[in-house]
């Protein structure tokens, strides 16, 4: 019984194990998707224990990618420097072009 009562760990007491950290590389890559596509918007996704914090980016025709960003405040800097708007995935979802896209290019698999 004495384990009854012993205090559980928090997630900030837990070492992350990610599958690896955000880089520079992650960032570069948003942006140049953004600066070269029409309409991109962001959709963050947050962290779990396989992965760190990410972001959607979703063009206009519903082309998109996913990179890591490390904090979502990287994801709110990114998207208020460029501009774009940044939606909660949790919270809004994904738009349907996103889906459309996907369809229409099966080498490309929504996670």
């Amino acid at each position: 019984m004495a384990g009854l009562f012993r205090r559980r760990k928090s997630n900030k007491d837990r070492q992350s194990t990610f599958d690896r950290e955000a880089t520079k590389a992650d960032l570069t890559h948003l942006q140049e998707f953004a600066r070269s596509r029409r309409g991109v918007e962001f959709y963050i996704e947050p962290e779990t224990f396989a992965t760190d914090t990410t972001v959607v980016a979703i063009a206009t025709d519903g082309e998109w990618t996913r990179r890591r960003v490390g904090a979502p405040d990287n994801a709110v800097n990114l998207a208020r420097t460029m501009n774009l708007p940044l939606y909660r995935a949790e919270v809004t979802g994904y738009p349907q072009r996103m889906r459309d896209w996907s369809a229409r290019h099966p080498d490309r698999k929504l996670k």
